[in-house]
């Protein structure tokens, strides 16, 4: 079997090439630390680059650009690949407005490169894109809601188990990243819907896990944890801490994809993320930090929030649940936080 992963080097791409490498695949990646070029050094991938080169068997990483529709065409050409894992993008809704050409050449026309590629010369494959929860730009932010001591909180009963698929994604407020990902999301939807392609869509909720360059831009619980094993400073942006995150890890999410992979309903779309068992507030998450480690925060609270952020939100994952029954979510909030933290403090003692 050939598996072609985009963002190979990234937290989910990464996670992709470990799984199917182990299973025998012959696992070609697509990466090319533009990460590093969106939030400098401390964003770079290519320590994570270099483990995967170290620990797989299979598994030839090639240094292209997904807006380069040439290379990506030849590689397609070349080397047809039965499962795509389509990974890379620009995934900071604030650095987004700085790069906003950019962000569109990435998250929309590079989807549309790996898309078209695919029909054209592997037809037959399944397609899994990795989408966002911020297509609904913020209206999740319109359900009724509670203050409680530490968190945010539903307010109706309906609401229990978050935000569904059927939530809309226009009329309201992306931010550009959100736009850019909406085109890239309807774009392989249509390829699904139309071309009947085994195309899935997946609109993650936190995606997170040890190998994650969080920095503060983007990789919230990635970068606390950062900020809390090296002592820095930490600034909660807006709603007093309270805002709701649902947090899933990325071996998680490669067993949503290996499902879908099983059994592929063209064009579907899912919510991926930690669902209500997984869900928790920044504030609830320091305190987990501070509670299982000797960590302690530093924090400052802004009043600013960031533009189009979402105030509650957590993935109801009855739909993906209800197609894929065997999968479940293995990973806890509190298991995943620990073995991140363990992650953070080998690679301080390795620096």
């Amino acid at each position: 079997m050939r598996v072609l992963v985009t963002g190979s080097s990234g937290l989910i791409g990464s996670a992709a090439v470990r799984h199917w490498d182990s299973l025998g695949a012959d696992v070609i990646g697509i990466d090319n630390d533009m990460r590093q070029v969106f939030f400098g050094a401390a964003g770079s991938t290519r320590w994570n680059l270099e483990r995967l080169q170290s620990e797989t068997n299979r598994f030839v990483h090639h240094e292209l650009d997904i807006r380069d529709r040439d290379q990506i065409f030849d590689l397609f050409s070349k080397q047809p690949p039965e499962l795509v894992i389509h990974c890379a993008a620009q995934p900071s809704h604030d650095k987004a407005a700085e790069i906003p050409i950019l962000d569109f050449e990435v998250n929309a026309l590079g989807t549309m490169h790996m898309l078209e590629a695919t029909r054209r010369f592997a037809p037959d494959a399944v397609f899994c894109h990795m989408s966002t929860n911020k297509v609904y730009g913020d209206a999740p932010n319109e359900i009724p809601l509670v203050e409680l001591e530490t968190r945010w909180e539903y307010a109706r009963e309906e609401d229990y188990h978050g935000v569904s698929e059927k939530c809309r994604i226009d009329q309201t407020l992306h931010s550009l990243f959100g736009a850019s990902k909406t085109a890239g999301d309807i774009l392989a939807q249509e390829y699904g819907r139309y071309f009947g392609m085994k195309v899935g869509i997946f609109r993650g909720g936190c995606l997170t896990g040890a190998s994650h360059s969080g920095v503060e831009l983007h990789g919230f619980l990635s970068y606390l944890v950062h900020v809390a094993v090296h002592g820095k400073p930490y600034t909660i942006y807006g709603y007093k801490g309270k805002q709701v995150r649902d947090q899933i890890e990325s071996s998680d999410v490669i067993r949503a994809f290996e499902a879908f992979a099983a059994a592929p309903r063209p064009g579907e779309v899912y919510n991926l993320g930690g669902g209500r068992e997984n869900s928790a507030s920044v504030l609830e998450c320091i305190q987990i930090i501070e509670r299982i480690s000797p960590h302690r925060m530093q924090t400052t609270l802004s009043d600013k929030h960031r533009t189009g952020d979402h105030i509650c939100y957590i993935s109801d994952m009855r739909k993906f649940r209800a197609d894929y029954p065997g999968w479940s979510m293995r990973m806890d909030l509190e298991t995943m936080i620990g073995t991140m933290i363990e992650m953070e403090e080998r690679k301080a003692r390795e620096s």
